[in-house]
């Protein structure tokens, strides 16, 4: 392995470059403005692939954003990785809050600063690197890699699914890897065993054909802004809790020996408040602020419309109103149950005098595995090889859909093998990447190939 991470460290400033260029293509799935950019990107990743050597590189169409695809099957016998990631990146907005312009990668105090630099391709690009590294150097890889990368993760990854139903056998592994979480915090290098799933949903509601005039009006009718408020304000008590029916019935409840080793780590609410910029923390009572963001489920308003919002004054009665709502769910939450519930309790609370229309956008199953997994335990000695620290084991709040589906549709276990940092604004203006976090997980990416070539796999 030393040759491998000499050619590492000696190219650390090439890959800086590389990277730059990933960087600059405005991949932005959400926006069919874009649809261009993102093929365009999805053909730069297939190039970069063929360049450090993998082989099979190839675009596969989809309903959507293509898939690219790659393989290196050469090492008989070894275990085999499926490397997940996306290469679509979230929409830039609110544009006048960037620092920097968010495809032009600016590198400020160790960190390069750009739209997709944490969030995905950035820690994508860290095993392009590892593994130009090994074929470079040895000709081989110690294990045998596939990797998937999807344009549509940022829009929920619609047509991935299929995909992996329809691929199976070329999809064949032992485990899969993903980069596209965050470290515990900065200097503490973590390995994730649990995700959060999501239901995503827009609520509709009219009460008049048109607008109207609230002096004429006013009285008479009920104003869609207040009965979507209404609605929204019974979603929660006081004290955090969701008033959904049945919501909690199948919550898994954390351990005490999980609630104990979170004690431990090491998180400090005040500075976490301040970090946020929030005068004072506030969710589920009765859990600490890690138990409520890891392994309690959660309902968020994620954007609200209606009536005038322009700058003077209009009298008006909307005629419509609309809300974007948000549950975060944990093992052992179906995010098909869920949204029935909710629905079921819409139509329940909602005023009789206003039609509301409850749209399923799209959702997720919460993941998680044993933290003493063979190859959760490999993901952790090659962090430390990379880093220099023995990592912590936590969840994390976020979802990545395609876990469930890895494991429910191939049979595989996930390794979450993140070097982000809670604070690198993913999905926010200044998204940003440390690029000490970026060449440790290159060479932790190295040397995971390595750990997991050692794990005894079953052949049939």
């Amino acid at each position: 392995m030393n040759n491998v991470i000499d050619f590492i460290n000696t190219n650390r400033d090439r890959y800086v470059d590389e990277l730059k260029d990933y960087l600059a293509i405005p991949s932005i799935s959400a926006l069919p403005e874009h649809a261009p950019d993102v093929r365009r990107c999805a053909e730069w990743t297939v190039d970069a692939l063929r360049r450090v050597g993998m082989e099979n590189v190839r675009l596969i169409e989809t309903p959507g954003h293509p898939v690219v695809y790659a393989d290196w099957l050469g090492a008989e016998g070894a275990p085999t990785i499926l490397f997940y990631g996306h290469y679509d990146v979230q929409p830039v907005d609110p544009l006048d809050l960037w620092e920097s312009p968010p495809f032009e990668a600016t590198i400020r105090d160790g960190e390069i600063y750009a739209r997709g630099a944490v969030d995905d391709k950035g820690q994508v690009f860290m095993h392009f690197k590892a593994i130009e590294a090994h074929l470079k150097q040895n000709g081989r890889l110690p294990v045998n890699i596939r990797i998937i990368l999807e344009g549509e993760e940022e829009v929920g990854s619609r047509n991935l699914d299929d995909f992996i139903k329809a691929n199976q056998a070329q999809l064949a592994a032992d485990v899969v890897v993903i980069s596209d979480s965050p470290m515990f915090d900065r200097g503490v290098p973590s390995i994730c065993y649990g995700l959060r799933g999501l239901a995503y949903f827009q609520i509709d509601v009219r009460g008049t054909k048109s607008d109207l005039h609230s002096g004429s009006f006013g009285g008479a009718v009920v104003n869609p802004n207040m009965a979507l408020a209404q609605i929204l304000a019974q979603m929660k008590d006081r004290g955090g809790r969701i008033k959904i029916p049945g919501f909690y019935d199948d919550v898994r409840e954390l351990s005490a020996e999980e609630r104990d080793q979170w004690k431990r780590l090491p998180f400090n609410e005040r500075r976490y408040a301040k970090e946020l910029g929030a005068p004072k923390l506030f969710g589920e009572t009765g859990y600490s602020t890690l138990e409520r963001v890891w392994a309690r489920p959660t309902f968020d308003i994620n954007g609200m419309l209606g009536g005038f919002t322009g700058e003077g004054a209009k009298t008006v009665i909307p005629a419509v109103a609309m809300a974007k709502v948000s549950m975060r769910l944990v093992p052992n939450q179906d995010p098909d149950r869920i949204a029935q519930q909710f629905e079921d309790y819409v139509r329940k609370i909602a005023p009789k005098s206003v039609e509301v229309k409850v749209t399923r956008m799209h959702g997720g199953k919460p993941w998680m595995t044993e933290f003493d997994n063979p190859f959760v335990q490999a993901a952790g000695r090659a962090i430390e090889k990379g880093f220099g620290k023995a990592p912590v084991f936590n969840r994390e709040g976020g979802s990545i859909p395609v876990v469930a589906t890895f494991q429910e549709i191939l049979g595989l276990p996930s390794v979450l093998f993140g070097v982000g940092l809670p604070d690198e604004n993913a999905h926010a203006p200044n998204e940003k990447l440390d690029l000490g976090n970026f060449h440790g997980g290159i060479i932790a990416s190295a040397f995971l190939y390595d750990e997991v070539s050692r794990i005894p796999v079953a052949r049939p």
